[in-house]
């Protein structure tokens, strides 16, 4: 399966280039956790502050529920959380408390 998710970043040169720089090599904690609960690509994209993540996910194994879960209970990936919210701000759209969003598919070529 392939999903779509929205989240913006604080709107500070500093901050997103910082955050850019996390990125270029995740914790590998990260990546375990990831591949672990079906996650078998990922991308983000940004342009300007919005930025826009392609997952894609193995359908056997991958349970959003299930991976939350293990996610409050991983105090690494509660950290890297913490500190990734350091730079990330919610989209005008997303609701209180969440993070990254889904977001709508309206195009798709291969159905035309």
């Amino acid at each position: 399966m392939r999903y779509c998710l929205a989240l913006d970043l604080k709107d500070d040169a500093a901050l997103i280039a910082r955050y850019e720089e996390h990125h270029r090599r995740i914790w590998p904690e990260i990546a375990a956790h990831l591949r672990t609960h079906g996650v078998t690509g990922m991308e983000i994209y940004r342009l300007g502050v919005r930025m826009a993540m392609i997952m894609e996910t193995d359908d056997a194994v991958y349970d959003a529920a299930a991976m939350a879960q293990a996610m409050q209970d991983d105090p690494k990936v509660q950290e890297w959380e913490a500190l990734m919210w350091q730079f990330q701000a919610p989209t005008p759209w997303t609701p209180q408390g969440e993070k990254w969003v889904p977001m709508t598919k309206i195009f798709d070529l291969g159905r035309q």
